[in-house]
């Protein structure tokens, strides 16, 4: 009896104390490397201001301070004070790397001969585990954008980069963002809602997609990747705040603000900003939004800022100017993107013969993954309906189609139950599946930069595709723009006449 009312006197003591009392001093980073916070922090004590940065070292060295020994900025993101908005009143926690994935892999095992004229990421002397998934993915030398950006942005230099997908811009911007947080300590103390990189993308099929390349990119890491977009249930997104730390954050300018406004995401740790497709933000009105985010970040000066768009209009590079300090500007051309990999083709026809050119083609060469673009939302409600009528299975992708139906939309394109996916150039800049044989412009776009980005769903990664066009009465006024942007004519066919047949009507 004696003994138990000992036990009980020595458990009230201990649950008496403060909570946070009994935790370690000492936590593991986010990287892995094994180090304490409070030795992260001495090694990194005396480093230069980031205007005067070095070229990143291989042994984790870096010029940047530690964003987490900073007192709070008094002004915000774009140079103007910042509004005080308390936190969520929830106990900071102490930090559970995520474990990342394990084998016998070695640096040795990635053998990239040099080559005349290509970069190797060999030459960037990445961390160990960032090579290792690079590996993976089966990535021997940079792409253009990938070389010339990362020579910028691996020093701590803020870069605008000028490129269509399928370039490689997507792999350039996290394999720099995830060098940063790796060879950077976190925080010593750090709400579980206030990421270390902030990726802000147009659409949601875009978050979605950058996500996933990020998680391969960090599977070895132990780096937490979470993605916030509109049209999902918002508590469901909420738990992943709660369950574990955001170390990379992926969202669309909506979502993201309903989070912060809430008091749920915090962004004034922020050490990378990556604004992607800003031209297409520009266009569908965000901008105001991303305004408001940006105040919520660190100063400019105080974060690495990289910007991506597909062209540098007066706008985009306005909004630069107010955003990166001294950025290095790297442009690739889209003729380098859709000229090699895309047979081009153009179809001179009659708005009335083409529904019956688009199913022919379709029916009769038995295409299993093709995309087709419309200029309207209801062009692309209409093609899709009647393809579906006609007995091929196709699906719709535009802004009025709700986000869980274009999740399954995508996962039955990419698993071939759907063979035709019809989209808006909205909708359509925003996808990436592999294998994509054909792409099909029922409408020839008003924007040059819309057609190189919409062949450019094939094509990729080296793989050949086709593109064909049809040039109705309405378009012909769009194809020299278009011939000027990617620097060749197109030559202009005659359909045969077996793709003109009428359409047999499936029996009822």
């Amino acid at each position: 009896m004696q003994i138990e009312i000992t036990v009980l006197k020595a458990l009230t003591q201990i649950f008496s104390k403060d909570p946070e009392a009994q935790l370690p001093q000492n936590t593991s980073p986010a990287s892995g490397q094994g180090e304490s916070l409070a030795d992260a922090a001495q090694h990194t004590e005396n480093t230069t201001p980031r205007a005067e940065q070095q070229p990143a070292q291989q042994d984790g060295e870096r010029a940047r301070k530690p964003r987490g020994d900073k007192p709070r900025a008094e002004k915000n993101g774009e140079g103007q004070p910042r509004d005080s908005k308390p936190k969520a009143d929830r106990p900071r926690r102490e930090r559970t790397p995520r474990k990342p994935a394990v084998d016998n892999w070695k640096l040795e095992d990635f053998v990239v001969e040099p080559a005349e004229g290509k970069t190797r990421f060999h030459d960037f002397k990445l961390d160990a585990r960032l090579m290792h998934a690079i590996h993976d993915l089966g990535f021997p030398y940079c792409t253009p954008i990938q070389a010339q950006v990362l020579g910028h942005t691996l020093r701590g230099r803020d870069a605008i980069g000028r490129a269509q997908t399928g370039t490689g811009k997507t792999a350039a911007f996290l394999i720099s963002t995830i060098t940063q947080l790796l060879i950077t300590p976190p925080p010593k103390e750090r709400y579980m809602g206030e990421p270390r990189a902030l990726i802000i993308a147009p659409t949601r099929e875009l978050v979605v997609q950058i996500a996933n390349d990020a998680r391969d990119l960090t599977k070895y890491t132990g780096l937490n990747v979470m993605s916030f977009v509109g049209g999902m249930d918002f508590d469901k997104q909420l738990k992943q705040l709660e369950a574990r730390y955001c170390d990379i954050l992926v969202a669309t300018p909506g979502r993201l603000l309903d989070f912060n406004q809430r008091g749920e995401v915090h962004l004034d740790m922020v050490e990378v900003m990556v604004l992607d497709e800003a031209d297409r933000m520009l266009d569908m009105g965000f901008i105001p939004q991303v305004r408001q985010i940006i105040r919520q970040t660190p100063m400019k000066g105080e974060r690495q800022t990289l910007l991506f768009s597909a062209t540098f209009t007066d706008d985009v590079m306005n909004l630069a100017k107010q955003w990166t300090v001294n950025p290095a500007i790297v442009e690739i051309e889209p003729e380098n993107v859709a000229s090699d990999t895309v047979e081009q083709h153009v179809y001179a026809v009659a708005e009335a013969d083409k529904y019956k050119l688009l199913f022919n083609l379709i029916a009769q060469n038995d295409w299993t993954r093709v995309m087709v673009f419309a200029n309207r939302k209801d062009q692309v409600r209409r093609i899709e309906e009647r393809l579906t009528r006609d007995g091929i299975s196709a699906a719709q992708m535009s802004g009025d189609v709700p986000q869980v139906k274009r999740i399954k939309v995508l996962e039955g394109f990419r698993e071939g139950k759907i063979r035709v996916l019809v989209a808006t150039d909205v909708a359509g800049r925003g996808i990436h599946v592999d294998a994509i044989s054909h792409v099909i412009n029922f409408t020839l776009p008003e924007d040059p930069d819309d057609y190189v980005h919409r062949i450019g769903r094939t094509g990729r990664a080296g793989t050949s595709g086709t593109s064909i066009s049809f040039a109705g009465e309405d378009d012909a006024f769009a194809l020299p723009p278009i011939e000027a942007l990617i620097g060749r004519k197109i030559q202009c066919e005659m359909p045969p006449a077996e793709l003109l047949k009428p359409v047999p009507r499936k029996q009822h």
